[in-house]
C-alpha cells in the first residue's frame, strides 16, 4: 500500500512538473517576443541567463523562509551534494546551452525532435548505474510518446536556418540529450543520501546553473552587458514569471525522481511538449492542428503509462469495487 501510494504521488509530481514546464516554455516565448529581447540576436541565451538566475533567487527566498539554507550548505559538503553540482552543469549550462545553439543552427523543430530522446538516454543510464527497471510495455509506451513528440516537432519544422551550421546544430542537440539525460540519473543517485533531499538538491542545482550562466557563459557569449541592461524592463518581468513556473516545475520534477526514480520521472516530465501546446492555445491563441491535438493526447497517455509499472493502478476505484462486489465472499472478514 505504501509503495502504491508513493507511486501515485510520484506520478502526480511528474505530471505537475510537465505541466508547469510547458507553462514556463510558453511564458518565456512570450517574454522573448517583447522588448528588449525581440531585436537582440542572442535573446534566447540572454533569456536563459535571466531565467536560471531568477530560479536561483526564488529558491534562495524559498529556502530562507523555510529556514533550510544551512541544510543546503551541509549538503554541499557531501559527495552526493557535489554530484548535484555536476548534474547542474550537465543539465543547465551544457544541456540548455546546447539546446539553444541547436535552435540557432537547425531550427526549433529539428532541435525538438532530437532533444526529445533525452529520456531514452536517461533510461539506459538509469538501467546501467541505478539498476532501475522498466517493463517492456512501459518502454513501448515511452517510445510511442516519443514518436508523438517527434511528429509534433516535425509539424513545426520550418525552412532551414539561414546561415546555420547543420553539423554544429546536431552536435549541440546531442549534447543537450546527453546533458539532460545524465542530469536526472546523477540527481537520483545524489538524492539517495539523507542529507540531500529534493529541495536542497534543487537549490544546489539552480544556484550552480545560475552562477555559471551569469559569470561564465554570459561573458563568453557576449550577452552579459545586454542581460544587465534588460533587467529593469517589462520583458524581464515576464521572464521572472516564467522562472517562477520553472522553479515549481523543477521542484515537482525532483520530487518525482526521488519518489519513483529517474527513468519514470523523465517519462512524465516530457509531457511538457503536450502542455506547451495547450498553454499556447490558452495564452497566445495559437490553434493547434488536428495532428498536434492527436499527438497531445498520445503524449499525455503514453507518458503516464510509461511511468506506471502496474497499469491496473490506473483503473478507477469505483470500477474495482464493482469487480470485487461481483466476487462471492469478497470483502468479508
Amino acid at each position: 500500500m505504501i509503495t502504491m501510494t508513493c507511486s501515485r504521488g510520484g506520478r502526480r509530481y511528474g505530471i505537475f512538473s510537465g505541466a508547469l514546464w510547458g507553462l514556463d516554455t510558453v511564458v518565456l516565448a512570450i517574454a522573448l517576443a517583447m522588448a528588449p529581447f525581440l531585436d537582440f540576436g542572442q535573446s534566447a541565451l540572454a533569456g536563459a541567463v535571466l531565467h536560471d538566475v531568477g530560479c536561483a533567487l526564488v529558491l534562495l527566498v524559498y529556502m530562507g523562509v523555510r529556514g533550510r539554507l544551512a541544510d543546503t550548505w551541509r549538503a554541499l559538503g557531501t559527495r552526493s551534494g557535489r554530484s548535484v553540482v555536476l548534474a547542474a552543469l550537465l543539465g543547465g549550462p551544457i544541456g540548455m546551452s546546447g539546446y539553444l545553439i541547436a535552435i540557432d543552427n537547425i531550427g526549433p523543430g529539428l532541435t525538438a525532435i532530437i532533444s526529445t530522446f533525452y529520456p531514452a538516454v536517461g533510461t539506459f543510464l538509469a538501467f546501467l548505474l541505478l539498476k532501475e527497471r522498466m517493463r517492456p510495455r512501459q518502454i513501448l509506451a515511452l517510445l510511442v510518446a516519443l514518436g508523438a513528440i517527434v511528429v509534433t516537432g516535425w509539424s513545426a519544422t520550418s525552412d532551414p536556418v539561414e546561415g546555420g551550421n547543420a553539423v554544429l546544430g546536431v552536435v549541440a542537440a546531442l549534447a543537450c540529450v546527453v546533458g539532460w539525460g545524465s542530469e536526472a540519473v546523477i540527481l537520483a543517485w545524489g538524492m539517495r543520501d539523507d542529507l540531500v533531499d529534493n529541495e536542497t538538491a534543487l537549490q544546489i542545482r539552480e544556484t550552480t546553473s545560475g552562477l555559471v550562466y551569469l559569470l561564465v557563459v554570459a561573458p563568453i557569449a557576449g550577452v552579459f552587458g545586454f542581460t544587465l541592461h534588460a533587467v529593469p524592463t517589462l520583458g524581464t518581468g515576464v521572464v521572472a514569471a516564467a522562472a517562477l513556473a520553472g522553479t515549481a516545475s523543477y521542484l515537482f520534477y525532483y520530487k518525482a525522481i526521488a519518489a519513483i526514480g529517474a527513468s519514470r520521472g523523465m517519462a512524465l516530465n516530457i509531457s511538457y511538449s503536450a502542455w506547451a501546446i495547450i498553454f499556447a492555445l490558452l495564452l497566445q491563441k495559437t490553434v493547434p492542428s488536428p495532428v498536434q491535438i492527436v499527438c497531445c493526447a498520445v503524449i499525455l497517455v503514453g507518458t503516464v503509462l510509461a511511468a506506471t509499472p502496474d497499469w491496473g493502478e490506473l483503473v478507477p476505484r469505483i470500477g474495482r469495487k464493482a469487480d470485487l462486489a461481483a466476487v462471492p465472499g469478497a470483502g468479508q472478514v
